[in-house]
């Protein structure tokens, strides 16, 4: 399997991939406003590609709930002075974390090789010709409500199986409609977005059900909402929880885990690695 990304080839099966987080917002929910300023961004990203981040996911509005919407310029004035100052620097695949096409492809044009979409693809199809001129590749989140939304969850009858018909769905339309090969899809479960606590858990328990498409699998659970609800840590102090997804999702077959922190990150995964080498030789 191959996730292809512009001048970047990942080949699978290899060592999962870390995506660090960048958020030039000043309202994420994790560290908003850290990294605001577009060299504090810059030297972010550098310092997580120091600590083994593969890819650098770069956002400039932030999808917490109730967050406010930005404009196209505002997001365009936030995120292309970072990845126009990281592409050369970095020597990591670039991720554009946006919902807007028009900023999907001017983060391409400045050097970017990835869009991660959080609205799956859904809001218009012009994504997906973005996607398909640059050949970049393509991050298709589920979302069961829209991102920076009220934070209201959806009824689900069966969340797995309801996240799969989604990817089967966006999948055809991708490759149908676009002209977007599959090697330059990546499709990720969207934990925290518009599921509740009990979902996210079951999405979690299902991983490995994901991997029958034959695509990479990302996730990003990192400091989220969830992990607060069930175990009552604060926004700092969901590390061990953060890894602990982490690891069992690369059990699961997961190829991409995005993360705030990288350098833990990358070591609790390459120590899982080691571990399920060893128990499929014996």
């Amino acid at each position: 399997m191959i996730f292809n990304a512009r001048q970047f080839a990942f080949r699978f099966p290899r060592p999962a991939l870390v995506m660090g987080i960048v958020n030039v917002t000043p309202d994420s929910f994790s560290d908003g406003g850290k990294f605001f300023d577009a060299d504090a961004a810059v030297a972010h990203g550098l310092e997580l590609a120091a600590q083994g981040a593969e890819i650098l996911d770069i956002g400039g509005e932030s999808t917490r709930p109730g967050a406010e919407t930005v404009s196209e310029q505002e997001e365009l004035r936030r995120v292309i002075p970072v990845i126009e100052k990281l592409a050369p620097a970095a020597k990591v695949a670039l991720s554009i974390d946006t919902m807007k096409p028009a900023v999907a492809r001017a983060a391409l044009a400045a050097g970017a090789s990835i869009v991660n979409d959080v609205a799956g693809a859904r809001a218009t199809s012009e994504m997906g010709n973005v996607v398909s001129e640059y050949h970049a590749g393509y991050i298709v989140m589920h979302s069961g409500s829209a991102p920076g939304g009220t934070g209201e969850t959806p009824v689900y009858r069966d969340v797995v199986r309801e996240v799969s018909e989604f990817f089967s769905e966006r999948l055809i339309a991708l490759l149908n409609d676009s002209g977007v090969a599959a090697e330059q899809v990546v499709l990720d479960p969207g934990i925290g977005f518009g599921k509740d606590l009990e979902q996210n858990l079951q999405l979690l328990a299902g991983l490995r059900s994901f991997t029958k498409w034959r695509r990479p699998l990302l996730l990003g659970v990192s400091r989220k909402s969830f992990i607060g609800k069930l175990t009552g840590a604060g926004l700092n102090e969901r590390l061990p929880a953060s890894l602990a997804c982490a690891t069992l999702a690369v059990k699961a077959g997961v190829n991409i885990i995005r993360a705030h922190d990288v350098a833990g990150t990358v070591q609790a995964v390459r120590m899982a690695e080691a571990i399920l080498q060893r128990s499929n030789v014996e």
